[in-house]
């Protein structure tokens, strides 16, 4: 949101993009895809770990929004309404994922499995080591580093986006955070 435009222009905006596109305009449709389906993405990959994963998401995502277009009443902005839209969606996919794995594979531990460590020396932190750390973090805790860190909204929006107060975003960004550098300080070996 720029400067220049009050909240008020933009969630007039919003609620008229959402009608148009309520109203069958492809054109509108098209408008907030393509306003929305970077960062939507983005968010989808950080949560999935794949690109495929993140693409299959994203058409969800967007035909979720398409469905559900009438629930938008304009209390948050179109992007805060779509990024809990594609937060919730993603959060249901992963405890899907892991509930099927979980019934697979009962006599593992869930928090055991860790992929093959891989990248440059001890000390040195890589991307591939930063995005395995995100990745071994619980759902909750992603999501609210995710949104906090990465993207960069605020405790309250990620409250909001997530459903939950103020405060447990914060504790969830702590933690996460914790376990990132718990993480990312263990000696290569303790990684796998």
């Amino acid at each position: 949101m720029s400067p220049s435009k009050p909240v008020g222009d933009v969630r007039s905006a919003d609620l008229d993009l959402a009608g148009k596109i309520r109203a069958g305009d492809g054109t509108a449709f098209e408008d907030l895809y393509q306003q929305h389906a970077a960062r939507l993405y983005n968010l989808a990959y950080r949560m999935s770990g794949t690109a495929s994963d993140a693409e299959d998401l994203l058409q969800d995502i967007f035909l979720l929004a398409y469905r559900k277009l009438a629930s938008f009443r304009g209390e948050s902005s179109l992007g805060t309404w779509l990024y809990r839209l594609a937060m919730n969606h993603c959060l249901d996919v992963l405890r899907s994922r892991q509930s099927r794995m979980s019934r697979q594979t009962d006599s593992l531990d869930g928090e055991s499995a860790v992929e093959p460590s891989a990248g440059p020396a001890l000390g040195a932190v890589s991307r591939i080591d930063l995005d395995r750390a995100i990745g071994r973090l619980p759902h909750a805790c992603r999501a609210a580093f995710l949104l906090h860190d990465v993207e960069g909204f605020g405790h309250q929006e990620v409250g909001s986006i997530l459903g939950i107060s103020e405060g447990t975003s914060k504790s969830q960004v702590h933690k996460a955070r914790l376990r990132i550098r718990t993480y990312l300080t263990q000696p290569r070996a303790e990684h796998r």
